[in-house]
């Protein structure tokens, strides 16, 4: 069986995540075709499928169009057959000259750090910085704490989006943070209005308690706007903080 998936002008990591989400409930030897836009997608589906030991390939289907193909479960053959063309794309049924699989990617690329072999395509995306750092010895469970608005150092508008898709691919992962941080600038992506609020439900939802400074929506003046999570203190931020397995500081 094919697969589907049209992700042509949807941010990142929205084609990764809803590939992944696809082939979880596809059987050995079904296909997932993405639609997407733009090289960088094409090259984090690659690495997407190296990392998991697929079997992969793209064409280019026209001018700002790529179909990435993934066959769920099992590393490639030794026959190194094409994957089924589908329904084909705006120049017909696939012509790619070849398939690649883990075993092609060298193993920057397989760790995300950079391009898969044999694809035509090199580039390494980054989403801003990270910081992950050791909790309390017996410590129990992973803090994220978020404060600011926007993710990196540089254009505003693109460290919101950054951190927008940030949460979006939180709510993708099988294990979830115990409690996500909120403070002085990041205290705005919890209130009416915010783009991130959606997601940071489905978070509370799955489980993660949302913490936001009160001193911060006061000083913003958004207290009576908080939409998700419970308002805090810094007492108890601090002793979250210092009594988290790991925190993670974005």
């Amino acid at each position: 069986m094919i697969y589907q998936i049209d992700a042509k002008g949807r941010q990142c990591p929205i084609p990764v995540v809803e590939t992944k989400k696809a082939l979880a409930g596809a059987a050995e030897g079904d296909v997932v075709e993405t639609l997407v836009d733009n090289e960088i997608a094409v090259q984090n589906l690659e690495k997407m499928a190296a990392q998991k030991g697929l079997v992969y390939s793209h064409t280019q289907e026209g001018p700002g169009c790529w179909r990435v193909r993934i066959k769920a479960g099992g590393a490639a053959g030794a026959n190194g057959a094409v994957l089924p063309a589908g329904n084909g794309g705006a120049n017909g049924p696939d012509s790619s000259a070849g398939l690649s699989n883990a075993g092609s990617v060298d193993a920057a690329a397989a760790a995300g750090n950079g391009s898969a072999a044999g694809t035509g395509a090199a580039g390494t995306v980054t989403g801003g910085a990270v910081d992950g750092n050791a909790g309390a010895p017996g410590g129990k469970g992973t803090v994220v704490v978020i404060s600011a608005d926007h993710m990196g150092e540089g254009d505003e508008g693109l460290g919101r989006l950054l951190v927008k898709s940030f949460l979006y691919a939180l709510t993708s992962r099988d294990e979830l943070p115990e409690t996500l941080i909120l403070y002085n600038g990041g205290a705005k992506l919890s209130v009416e209005g915010a783009e991130t609020l959606e997601d940071l439900k489905v978070l509370e939802a799955g489980g993660v308690e949302i913490l936001t400074c009160g001193t911060c929506l006061n000083h913003y003046g958004l207290t009576e706007k908080l939409r998700v999570g419970s308002v805090s203190n810094m007492y108890a931020i601090c002793e979250k903080l210092m009594t988290a397995a790991k925190v993670v500081k974005i």
